[in-house]
């Protein structure tokens, strides 16, 4: 057998993390090199263990060090930038419950090589890290169809929002106070309750709780 295939595993809970770190050990082929919490840790840990898959959540917390604070799905899409920026031949392979549009396309055109939501089958989590690892991309043809245009009307008016006001969104879904996002966001509250009027507009929500909902639905935020 050749030598293994080095993994760098970014997910911010340690128990989602141990239970990939165990079914991807099992396989002899594949070695853990190093685990990461946040977006930051795994730009600095990619640069010092040289992994050649690196498994990506996308909501997590983002670089503390960045001019511009995000949060959320940002972390991991920034992060995924950043690995790239660094090593264009780098393989990015994000695993993730945020599956509706507008974030498949977010991540390929980061440049991660692969998409897998966490409802996938651990036999096909392997796969894709030894397809990836092999030079191939690994996306679904369901995630192919939502990057292409086949998606639900809610997922067609996610897709219609911009990424700030996708970060607004998250945060709102999330419960945090519109004060709160404006420290989160460096935005003045006046600004982040546009935001919102603007996001409600596009979404045709009225209120806080269709919010939520909506969140939770695609699995945005977690019930």
């Amino acid at each position: 057998m050749g030598n293994p295939i080095k993994v760098l595993l970014v997910d911010d809970h340690p128990l989602v993390r141990a239970g990939f770190q165990r079914l991807l050990i099992s396989d002899e082929s594949i070695e853990i090199v190093g685990e990461a919490d946040n977006g930051q840790s795994a730009c600095e840990m990619y640069a010092s263990h040289e992994p050649d898959v690196v498994i990506m959540d996308l909501n997590m917390p983002a670089d503390n060090e960045s001019a511009e604070v995000e949060v959320s799905l940002n972390g991991g899409l920034g992060a995924i930038r950043r690995i790239i920026s660094h090593d264009p031949k780098a393989k990015v392979l994000v695993l993730t419950a945020m599956e509706i549009d507008p974030f498949p396309a977010h991540v390929v055109n980061a440049g991660a090589k692969g998409f897998l939501t966490k409802r996938c089958s651990p036999d096909e989590l392997l796969q894709a890290v030894k397809a990836i690892h092999g030079g191939e991309e690994y996306i679904t043809e369901e995630i192919r169809s939502r990057i292409s245009g086949n998606s639900s009307s809610d997922e067609i008016s996610l897709a219609g929002l911009t990424r700030r006001e996708l970060q607004v969104f998250s945060l709102l879904a999330e419960g945090k106070t519109v004060s709160q996002v404006a420290e989160a966001e460096c935005l003045s509250p006046k600004t982040v309750h546009a935001h919102r009027t603007n996001i409600f507009r596009k979404l045709k929500i009225s209120n806080n709780s269709e919010l939520v909902h909506l969140a939770i639905r695609h699995n945005i935020v977690q019930a």
